[in-house]
């Protein structure tokens, strides 16, 4: 049953019950990550984007891997891209949950727009790759280490940007990243203790992606449906169940800077999925493999991570349907491109 292709009732039981462990694990996740970004002193946007966004990615990473090395490539190359996109919109979801004030203008913070800006980076490499001559070394397609440069270098600069020459108003509806109030008694945890717990849930997680991808398979063989759009859609959707549920949990805590920056680093994370699933691809370079929906949806999300940046910029307090345009704008956008996948 590992190693199988799972029955299609198998394959729609395991897709869900693994999509429902995520939840669970992504509820705690915020509360145990939140207290650890105050507790180490890195602070909520940089802890949110490389610690809390590589926990809540794992799941999407290891759905990558698994799909490649099961010579899928279109159901690698669009859960990546698929779950960037969803994760998107998953800000209007947590935005929701902030009732005073739109959560771009909450949480301005410059380290969550440079980290938007790699991910734009990332994501105009990766369309590059696909378009450059199909060669690859070792396995890999060039790209993949341009890409991983690209991030650490991004990472770098985001760290050690100093004193900025642009720097967001501070207002009355901004929340300010400081110590949250403890309501779930974490701040009696032991440091140690804090990290097992977060680590048990990045294992727990993992093991979730692992299960999407083979029930994935199992969805796309048994139903005929395209595998680009299963992996946009399905398998994009659960990807982005981690950084949606705990940007929900962190929003309700008051971590709003958490909320973005997980979102927006996880994205980063998910550009280099592609980076995994072309090692793990055994058919050539995955960046080659894509079709014209997979490289649809990478401009599609090129698009959406856009509109995120103008909506953290313009920093509206209260705009259309009392999310904000960009938030109108990002549903009408991620609507447009799983409809036009559908067809």
């Amino acid at each position: 049953m590992l190693t199988d292709l799972w029955p299609l009732s198998w394959s729609i039981g395991v897709f869900l019950l693994a999509t429902a462990v995520t939840v669970v694990c992504s509820i705690r996740l915020a509360g145990v990550g939140d207290t650890l970004a105050d507790r180490t002193g890195w602070g909520e946007a940089l802890f949110g984007a490389v610690l809390f966004g590589l926990v809540t990615s794992l799941s999407g990473i290891v759905m990558t891997a698994v799909s490649a090395a099961a010579d899928q490539p279109d159901l690698a190359y669009s859960n990546a891209v698929g779950g960037i996109a969803a994760q998107t919109v998953a800000l209007v979801v947590a935005d929701a949950f902030l009732r005073k004030v739109n959560l771009e203008h909450a949480a301005a913070s410059v380290s969550n727009m440079l980290f938007g800006c790699l991910l734009i980076g990332l994501l105009g490499l990766a369309l590059m790759a696909a378009f450059s001559p199909s060669v690859t070394f070792l396995g890999l397609h060039p790209a993949s280490a341009v890409m991983v440069a690209f991030y650490i270098g991004g990472l770098r600069l985001i760290n050690n940007y100093g004193a900025p020459m642009w720097r967001a108003v501070r207002t009355e509806d901004t929340l300010p990243d400081v110590p949250e109030e403890d309501t779930q008694g974490l701040v009696r945890h032991t440091t140690s203790r804090l990290w097992t717990e977060f680590a048990a849930v990045a294992v727990l997680v993992m093991a979730g992606g692992w299960a999407v991808a083979r029930a994935a398979e199992g969805i796309v063989e048994h139903t005929g449906l395209n595998a680009g759009l299963v992996g946009a859609v399905f398998m994009g959707l659960v990807n982005a169940l981690p950084e949606t549920v705990t940007s929900i949990a962190a929003v309700r805590r008051g971590a709003v800077t958490l909320a973005v920056a997980a979102i927006i680093g996880g994205n980063c994370l998910d550009a280099l999925n592609l980076v995994v699933g072309d090692a793990a691809y055994r058919g050539g370079s995955l960046f080659h493999a894509a079709n014209p929906d997979e490289l649809f949806l990478t401009s599609g999300a090129m698009v959406m991570t856009a509109v995120l940046l103008g909506g953290l910029l313009v920093r509206q307090r209260r705009g259309w349907l009392k999310i904000g345009f960009d938030g109108v704008l990002l549903v009408a956008i991620y609507a447009s491109i799983v409809a036009v996948l559908a067809v």
